[in-house]
């Protein structure tokens, strides 16, 4: 596992001369994907895909209305038709939600120049970015959310261990986060 600290730099990086077209950011709901894809595409100047956003789009409602209308299955199939035509642009950055990477081959599947990086957080971080604000995801519902984030926590990791990137996202700034990633592309030229 590698895990960096970077101090803060402002500038834009739009070139990174490293070869990398794509940056696909996996993890757990509440790990901060989506804050810190939109930091590191303005960064990189890269589109920024919000995967949840996309299907939203597609599907013309709510991820949590088309969880509850036409179940996991459905959401599943739309996000991955979302997903294949993201990572079909170059200069994306990929924020998808926390149980996409988790179909067989998706990730040894993505387009060559794609770099991959796993936020790490703990259940009970997860837990609380995620249902904050009164937010209720449709994975986490029930009597012991955190038990919850556990369980599909152990069933996951195996998959999000295999990003090229991993950084702990639990305690660590998106700014740094940006500045790992942006350090590791110039470095892995």
């Amino acid at each position: 596992m590698m895990v960096m600290t970077v101090p803060a730099v402002d500038r834009p990086v739009p070139h990174p001369h490293s070869g990398w077209q794509r940056v696909v950011l996996v993890g757990f709901m509440g790990s901060g994907k989506s804050t810190v894809g939109r930091l590191l595409a303005h960064r990189l100047e890269w589109t920024f895909v919000d995967l949840d956003d996309e299907v939203e789009a597609r599907a013309d409602c709510s991820v949590d209305e088309l969880f509850r209308v036409a179940g996991e299955a459905e959401f599943r199939r739309v996000e991955g038709e979302a997903g294949a035509a993201a990572l079909a642009r170059p200069r994306t950055v990929l924020a998808p939600g926390g149980g996409w990477s988790l179909a067989p081959g998706r990730l040894e599947g993505l387009p060559a120049g794609s770099l991959t990086v796993w936020h790490e957080v703990t259940p009970e971080v997860a837990v609380r970015r995620a249902t904050g604000h009164g937010r209720v995801r449709p994975l986490l519902a029930g009597s012991d959310p955190v038990e919850r984030a556990r369980e599909l926590l152990r069933q996951r990791e195996e998959v999000y261990r295999r990003a090229r990137l991993h950084l702990e996202a639990g305690a660590a700034t998106p700014a740094a986060l940006v500045n790992a990633i942006v350090a590791h592309m110039k470095g892995s030229a």
